[in-house]
């Protein structure tokens, strides 16, 4: 192999690096897990395994596609920002035009797979759930109201749905309701966040709720949104015929927990407790729909 072979090789293998990361893989992979949660809880036991393939793949490919859109479209944004200035478009080592038509091919793989190998329904929610991130609360929110992630967390609360409706071919109460509880988990665990990298917010000039009404009232929010999910999270199990005392154990610990640390920023309102309180959010979900695809096999 000559020196010219290795550098292009290290260079194809840079530019796959860069594509990859233009698919947010970390915020992927908690949105797949959520995604076959709901096809589990639709089968009321072990999807079969074309459903699960199904999810993942066509799952990956409109997360990924969204995330791909919004970066095209935040680039300049993004190089305001310490946590995002090293993105692939804002580096420009994307262009914004590569990145937008790769977001909208992954969007098109999404829906002919999820069509082909489930169906129509399911496929139409995951181009919904990138119409709502990217049309919704990137164009629209995301600069002009400090409920952006309120009203836009509509978009992250849809890859349920489509497991759901993967596993179903419809969307009933008990789909929706797991939408509902991830809608209300995604204020606590942004804003806490955006407490976290507050002056990163504000430097970039977007009306996040730690900058414009401060800390010490959004760690206020965060408390009430805390405890309307812990009560939602804990009902699921009494709304839901797939799950027993496994998931009412495990979700009451989980929401207690919960509370617990948003109840710590509410008295210490300061960046190391909203880090602690933002990485216990990530794990709950997490665990949240671990119980609910353990209890509905073992239920």
């Amino acid at each position: 192999m000559t020196s010219n072979d290795t550098v292009e090789r290290g260079s194809a293998l840079t530019l796959l690096g860069d594509f990859i990361a233009l698919t947010k893989p970390r915020v992927m992979s908690l949105l797949l897990v959520s995604a076959v949660a709901g096809a589990f809880i639709g089968t009321g036991s072990t999807p079969t395994s074309e459903v699960i393939l199904a999810v993942l793949v066509g799952g990956a490919l409109a997360s990924g596609g969204a995330a791909a859109l919004n970066m095209a479209y935040e680039s300049e944004l993004d190089r305001r920002m310490g946590r995002t200035k090293n993105r692939p478009v804002a580096e420009g080592r994307i262009s914004a035009r590569v990145a937008m038509l790769y977001g909208l091919v992954l969007n098109v793989g999404a829906f002919v797979v999820l069509a082909l190998l489930t169906n129509v329904l399911a496929a139409s929610l995951a181009i919904a759930g990138t119409v709502l991130y990217f049309g919704l609360y990137t164009v629209i929110l995301k600069r002009t109201t400090t409920q952006n992630i309120v009203i836009g967390g509509a978009a992250g609360a849809v890859p349920p749905l489509v497991g759901y409706a993967a596993a179903t071919g419809s969307v009933d109460l008990v789909a929706w309701y797991m939408f509902v509880i991830v809608f209300f988990w995604t204020p606590p665990h942004f804003w806490a966040l955006a407490i976290m990298i507050k002056d990163d917010y504000a430097k970039a000039d977007i009306p996040m709720l730690p900058v414009v009404r401060g800390i010490e009232h959004t760690s206020v929010q965060i408390m009430l949104y805390s405890v309307i999910l812990s009560v939602l999270t804990i009902l699921f199990g009494v709304v839901s015929d797939s799950l027993g005392w496994t998931y009412m154990i495990g979700a009451t610990l989980l929401c207690a927990a919960f509370i617990w640390y948003a109840y710590k920023l509410l008295k210490s309102p300061d960046r190391p407790t909203a880090t602690s309180l933002y990485k216990y959010s990530l794990l709950f979900l997490a665990l949240f729909f671990v119980l609910v695809m353990v209890d509905s096999v073992i239920a």
